[in-house]
């Protein structure tokens, strides 16, 4: 099979939980969505992804995201491979506490201020996510030269999306958010930028794409 030389990479949020709605840190605690209000958006979702063909699914081992992704995945038979590495950034003390709670502590403001570069206490810092990220990442790009895959559709965390808009966008911090249900397209090519060679993300859209109505 041919190498592909194009990638596009689908990267989705799980849909809503009852902790998202009440501001709480989830991080790699494995809370439900919260059904049926998580339908609406997931519905829009999987409308927005119909008909289109994915070479290799990917999703975070975590209920919230297996949930997502069978709702959103439903009737199709492609095998999906259930990855921790694409869980969410662990915050380990701040899991299941609230900005109101936290603000007035001093080590939860440092840790906000530095844009996550710091890790919070007992959890781990935005770089470590990376280095998770980067290596489900590579073998991804992998299985594009080596398998031909066009399209790969993955299931994740706010945070995890985040960062990765933060490396391949190179987007601010506060800027890579997206809401529940929704995600980032990234079109990655091999060899797009000759100076560094490699793989490389020439292009970047919403998931669903702005203004798309059911």
């Amino acid at each position: 099979m041919a190498a592909a030389q194009r990638l596009e990479l689908v990267v989705v949020r799980h849909g809503v939980t009852a902790w998202n709605l009440e501001r709480r840190y989830q991080g790699q605690r494995d809370i439900p969505l919260l059904l049926p209000d998580a339908v609406p958006d997931m519905d829009r979702l999987r409308d927005h992804l119909a008909g289109e063909a994915f070479d290799a699914v990917h999703c975070s081992d975590l209920a919230r995201c297996r949930q997502t992704l069978a709702h959103i995945w439903a009737g199709q038979e492609r095998e999906v491979r259930f990855d921790p590495r694409l869980r969410e950034l662990d915050f380990g003390d701040y899991e299941g506490r609230t900005w109101d709670e936290l603000k007035d502590d001093p080590r939860y403001r440092a840790w906000v201020d530095s844009a996550g570069r710091q890790a919070p206490p007992g959890g781990e810092s935005a770089d470590s996510l990376w280095q998770r990220l980067e290596a489900w990442l590579q073998e991804v790009l992998a299985g594009a030269r080596e398998q031909g895959h066009r399209r790969v559709l993955a299931v994740s965390h706010g945070g995890a999306i985040r960062e990765l808009r933060h490396r391949l966008e190179a987007s601010d911090f506060w800027a890579g958010v997206v809401g529940q249900a929704q995600g980032r397209r990234f079109v990655i090519e091999y060899g797009h930028d000759t100076d560094r060679g490699g793989w490389q993300c020439c292009a970047s859209s919403a998931v669903p794409a702005r203004g798309d109505a059911r």
